[in-house]
Order: structure tokens, then sequence, then C-alpha cells
């Protein structure tokens, strides 16, 4: 581990959730710091105005790695297409497989391309 690595650990504080993005995020902040001309004084911004891009995202991920752990259940209810309630058809109306009267294109896949898309 270099020097620099072990002071972000050192420097981590306590409410941080996820210190693997704190480290990384906290390197990229670091990376991206301002020269005198305001300007970002890492090789890959090439010149770029402070606050540049990476360091955004750079903070971003500092104030990711702080927040609260959701369980694996509470991931998996918040994405998986059974939890979403089912639009209601109204009378009349073509159902999700089924195409428009006179023509019209109906709807089919779109309830089953959100599903595989979740």
């Amino acid at each position: 581990m270099s020097e620099a690595s072990t002071d972000r650990v050192a420097d981590r504080p306590a409410e941080v959730t996820d210190p693997l993005l704190w480290d990384l995020a906290a390197a990229v902040a670091d990376a991206h710091q301002p020269d005198a001309e305001r300007l970002c004084a890492s090789p890959s911004c090439a010149g770029a105005a402070w606050p540049c891009a990476a360091w955004n995202n750079a903070q971003v991920g500092l104030s990711a790695a702080r927040a609260p752990r959701r369980s694996a259940a509470s991931r998996q209810a918040a994405t998986s297409p059974q939890s979403a309630s089912p639009r209601p058809v109204a009378a009349g109306q073509p159902d999700a497989g089924q195409a428009g009267a006179a023509g019209e294109p109906g709807t089919v896949g779109a309830r089953s391309l959100a599903a595989t898309a979740a």
C-alpha cells in the first residue's frame, strides 16, 4: 500500500459504509485538484476548468460511500417486475399483448421489454 492510500484510510469518516468506494473516490478527487490558474492539474483533464467532471463525479462517489446500505432483499424488491403493480386496462382497450383496433399499433412486448430491462 502506498503512503497516500494509508493516509486516506486514517482520514475515512466513521459513517462510511462502502470503504472501497470511498477510497477510490478520494483518490480521484486527490488527483484532480486545481492549479494556480484554477485548471485541473490532472494530465487526463488536459487543462479543463476546475472543478472538472472527474472531481465532481468523485464528490458523488464520496457521498454515495456514506449512504446507508440497502439489503439485497430490498434492492431486489425495488427492481423486481413482480413488485410493480400492473396497469389497469380500461374496458374496450386492447390488452398488453394484443394489437390495437383498426390497424393501430398495439403494445406488444412493451411490458415484457420493461420487465427484462429491470
